[in-house]
């Protein structure tokens, strides 16, 4: 792959690969191994102006662009994508930590969403009526906003940029990326698989720095909208200050995400559905469930079957052949789960399954899977976001009682209900507060042509990622009322 010289070099600029010019350096680990991947400079406020400048200075030629001929590099970056999925599977697994099918799972979610905005000549058209009034015509026009960005997080690092990459350029915006800079390694490769499309320079670029370089993508005057995935305090404080410097914005928080497990279930199937959603990932996403509630008679089988597949799964390497679950993302983040373990079994918590790697080493990320119960609904820990592998399991009488316990929760990412019950579904669906629901589906991740939902603490904003919604928020409405009186013809 044809990129910069050296894996200092992971700013892209206006055409070009530069190192960022902080002394500050970030170095990127790979998880399993503890191995330095590479060695970043960060970019500081005057590399990320730069950026802004080469795609404003690029936005009135790319807005002038047909959105057919956009997105016939959308077509080809698809292609390149399929190309180099192995490529970039293998660089989420090691600089990230999962395993090399989840990798390829969450590259393919990115891909659907390049296709999905490879229909922006459909999906941005605007809709007329002739009469009004007498003689008088109205029409809707989309248009694009300018200089837009992205802040993305480090559990998917392909797929959430892909969430807004595509539809913000297919649109005719130009785009900053600006990733973790825990995981800028498939970043990079994602913009130069673009960059081999000929898009034009300053289109797309990409800067990798830390706060500093966020402040300066919120607060330049050139810079119309911003997109966030990360944590809740991050959020607010993204959305707090975008919005205060005139930006639209939206910013997908934290999660805490329950499943209801109705008596009538098939018990072993939602126990292997459950335990991939808690697992899966090491439980580093937002829609992973990390709290079930059985109802009934469910408790004592569901408990059993998913402590069965949760003793036995395969911890290691995400590269290692037959591994299930690899580790978290750094030594930091084992500690901190670690610590809410502790917290939880304080609290009168009993640990089924005790993921807590005994004397291990300082800079392990290791987790293994945990099952913790008597936790209680009103104890801390279950209206914490874990985000690592641990499941906690709690009961209820009823259904309406399991709903309760849910409503109080801050957070309104996902819920999901396994039932073979219309009714009890349809009432789950109707009531619980969450923005995306499964019904029999562990992990309730919405495909490219519908919006990524939330509620609550879990999203800040009104337009979401993905589908229509990221039509609506990298697009300003136009309304143009018109009248050509038919003397006015007569003079020519």
């Amino acid at each position: 792959m044809a990129t910069a010289s050296g894996a200092e070099a992971l700013n892209f600029i206006d055409g070009r690969w530069v190192a960022g010019t902080s002394a500050q350096v970030a170095a990127v680990f790979n998880p399993a191994t503890s191995e330095v991947l590479a060695s970043v400079p960060l970019a500081e406020a005057a590399d990320v102006t730069k950026a802004i400048e080469a795609a404003a200075a690029a936005f009135p030629a790319w807005r002038r662009t047909p959105p057919q001929a956009r997105i016939q590099y959308l077509f080809k970056y698809r292609r390149l994508l399929e190309e180099h999925a192995e490529e970039i599977a293998r660089t989420i697994t090691q600089e990230h930590g999962k395993t090399l099918a989840e990798a390829r799972a969450e590259l393919q979610r990115g891909i659907e969403n390049v296709e999905v905005a490879c229909g922006i000549p459909t999906l941005m058209q605007g809709y007329n009526l002739e009469d009004v009034a007498s003689g008088i015509d109205e029409l809707m026009i989309r248009q694009p906003l300018g200089v837009t960005a992205a802040i993305t997080p480090f559990n998917f690092p392909a797929m959430i940029p892909l969430w807004f990459l595509p539809y913000a350029i297919a649109c005719g915006n130009t785009f900053i990326l600006k990733p973790s800079e825990r995981v800028p390694l498939t970043a990079r490769i994602l913009i130069d698989l673009l960059n081999q499309t000929g898009i034009p320079s300053g289109v797309i670029s990409l800067v990798v720095g830390a706060k500093p370089a966020v402040d300066v993508l919120l607060r330049h005057p050139a810079v119309r909208a911003i997109s966030f995935v990360g944590s809740t305090p991050v959020a607010r404080y993204i959305y707090a200050e975008g919005s205060a410097h005139g930006k639209r914005v939206q910013c997908q928080g934290g999660a805490k995400n329950f499943v209801v497990v109705m008596p009538d279930a098939d018990l072993d199937m939602t126990a292997r559905i459950v335990a991939d959603s808690a697992f899966g990932c090491s439980g580093q996403r937002c829609l992973a469930i990390s709290a079930a509630i059985t109802i009934g008679d469910a408790g004592t089988k569901f408990q059993s079957a998913v402590m069965d597949i949760a003793t036995r799964m395969k911890v290691g390497n995400g590269l290692e052949d037959a591994v299930q679950m690899g580790p978290v993302i750094s030594p930091a983040s084992r500690q901190r789960i670690e610590g809410l373990i502790d917290q939880g079994l304080k609290a009168g918590g009993k640990a089924l399954l005790d993921g807590r790697v005994a004397k291990a080493k300082a800079d392990s990320s290791f987790v293994n899977p945990t099952i913790l119960t008597d936790i209680g609904p009103d104890k801390a820990l279950t209206t914490t976001e874990i985000f690592g592998p641990v499941l906690t399991l709690d009961s209820a009488d009823d259904l309406d009682q399991a709903i309760e316990i849910l409503s109080r929760s801050a957070y309104g990412n996902a819920a999901s209900i396994f039932t073979t019950s219309g009714n009890a579904a349809r009432k789950f669906r109707y009531e619980a507060p969450a923005g995306n629901i499964g019904v029999n589906i562990g992990v309730a991740a919405p495909m490219a042509y519908f919006p990524f939902s939330g509620w609550k603490d879990s999203f800040l904003g009104v337009l979401h990622g993905q589908g229509r919604d990221a039509v609506d928020f990298y697009t300003d409405k136009k309304v143009v009322i018109e009248r050509w009186p038919k003397e006015w013809s007569r003079k020519f």
